[in-house]
């Protein structure tokens, strides 16, 4: 199977200290917002609120993402989520979810950036994904069996990941995607961390069915247009069709 384009390491890759804390608190109050304020309860929040962690957001910033996302307190957060369909360059399948206070300034600067590739109408490309729940974690013993754990988990399938894939799996440990039913995430989630994983990121996404054969100039293009994709404030997440 596929794997998400650009995962917790390449979303913050080469932008900006401002930008990225930006993004992984907007990434907490979506979190918060849609699964409740208690990470011990919501494996998306607890996955975003490691991730913060680790890129030295502090503390009392994500306890305010925390409380601003669950609606606790005097602020609310107000954000809504719109879901572009359409094409990279070379006709590869791309989702972009995008979560703006604002859609009528979003959406215009969203198709404007589509213009190398092809934006779709709503539900134009979305049969050519597998809507999906996705953990990527990592074990300390070199050695941990990454197919028991998604047997024991209820995972339907995973992918080994290296330091070299992502550069938060320590050097020699092993590391792994789990891509479960939507419906699992959570249990899969907990599973994990309960047995020895690090979760990095919990998260429901698209893994695309096909992918478009490509050469080495067409594969850049198209990570050139999907990190331009990624570097827009307002998305929050881009699935394409690339391995």
């Amino acid at each position: 199977m596929g794997r998400q384009w650009l995962h917790a390491k390449r979303e913050v890759a080469g932008l900006k200290k401002g930008q990225v804390t930006t993004k992984l608190v907007k990434e907490i109050m979506v979190a918060a917002k849609m699964g409740g304020p208690d990470p011990a309860a919501n494996a998306h929040l607890f996955a975003a609120v490691e991730k913060a962690r680790r890129q030295s957001v502090s503390r009392d910033v994500i306890e305010r993402a925390i409380k601003k996302g669950a609606g606790i307190g005097g602020e609310k957060l107000d954000l809504e989520q719109i879901v572009f369909e359409g094409y990279a360059p070379n006709k590869v399948p791309v989702i972009v979810e995008v979560q703006t206070d604002n859609k009528n300034r979003t959406a215009p600067e969203i198709r404007v950036l589509f213009k190398r590739g092809q934006l779709g109408a709503p539900g134009s490309n979305k049969f050519l994904f597998d809507h999906v729940g996705l953990v990527e974690a990592h074990h300390p013993d070199p050695q941990a069996d990454a197919e028991a754990a998604a047997i024991e988990a209820g995972a339907q399938d995973f992918i080994p990941l290296t330091n070299a894939d992502d550069a938060e799996i320590p050097v020699g440990a092993a590391g792994a995607r789990f891509i479960t039913q939507a419906s699992d995430l959570h249990a899969v989630t907990k599973w994990l961390g309960e047995n020895g994983w690090t979760i990095l990121t919990s998260e429901l996404g698209y893994v695309a069915k096909n992918f478009p054969e490509l050469n080495d100039e067409d594969r850049t293009q198209v990570g050139e247009f999907l990190q331009t994709l990624e570097d827009h404030d307002d998305v929050h997440r881009v699935w394409a069709a690339l391995k």
